[in-house]
């Protein structure tokens, strides 16, 4: 684990794998951090260069005073893989980390050599849900929407598992300014019509019980990069990557084979 220092912001990273591997770089959700993404790494191929970081406002990354625009969340993973001289990666962002990815790939192609958008969208929610969000945080803290998001996040089933407890503490622990920083983010972000202008494999993913983003808005996106995959976990909701590890990475090996990448 290390930190990045750079001139507005430091932003904890990981590097995992092979130093010399081809690189895969993870991008977590609102309320979550890298951890997110630890699930899966058993299910990887060997010889990546696995590199994470936690977005702005969350994790052990800095949390400043919003509201935070999505321009400076993408200008935060483009400095941080300058940083570590990454170039072609396939670039994982899952809800708001899928909107970075986008973001990132629009602006800087020479990073990015493939899309994986998983459970997200161009457009996520609209301004009154968001408004309400923030609202609701700045007069009870983040622990006020833990239990409706939970809700949101998780199918059925796993929701009755006691596993849970660790990602509403994980919700709950995200700095409050941070979640209100990134809530204006994505409230102030549209993505449809650069995201339409993408010609890059692009690997889409939708869990069949995702109550944040259902898997008809996942696909209206996928669908608008020329070529694209989608694929829908079933039994599985916002995190798929927590819920079916396995099959989430099957998934993205497939993808990173098809791709040239390993």
């Amino acid at each position: 684990m290390q930190i990045a220092n750079f001139d507005k912001i430091r932003l904890h990273y990981r590097v995992d794998g092979d130093h010399d591997g081809a690189p895969v770089v993870f991008i977590n959700s609102l309320g979550t951090d890298m951890r997110l993404w630890n699930p899966i790494l058993p299910y990887l191929p060997k010889g990546l260069r696995i590199i994470r970081y936690d977005v702005r406002g969350h994790g052990l990354s800095d949390a400043p005073t919003g509201p935070y625009a999505m321009g400076a969340l993408i200008s935060d993973a483009e400095q941080l893989l300058d940083h570590l001289g990454v170039q072609d990666a396939i670039v994982v962002g899952l809800s708001i980390g899928g909107m970075i990815a986008q973001g990132l790939a629009v602006k800087r192609m020479d990073l990015v050599r493939a899309l994986v958008l998983s459970n997200t969208a161009a457009k996520i929610g609209n301004a009154s849900i968001w408004d309400d969000r923030i609202s609701a945080v700045k007069s009870g803290g983040v622990a006020a929407l833990a239990e409706a998001t939970m809700q949101r996040w998780f199918s059925k089933d796993y929701l009755k598992k006691p596993e849970v407890v660790i990602w509403q503490n994980l919700f709950e622990r995200t700095p409050a300014d941070g979640y209100i920083g990134c809530s204006h983010a994505i409230k102030g972000t549209d993505f449809y019509t650069p995201t339409s202008g993408l010609r890059l494999p692009t690997l889409g993913i939708a869990g069949s019980e995702d109550g944040a983003t259902p898997p008809d808005l996942v696909r209206e996106t996928i669908d608008l990069v020329p070529g694209s995959r989608f694929k829908m976990i079933h039994r599985a909701g916002h995190l798929p990557c927590v819920e079916q590890p396995e099959t989430y990475g099957a998934l993205l090996s497939d993808f990173l084979q098809e791709t040239g990448h390993v």
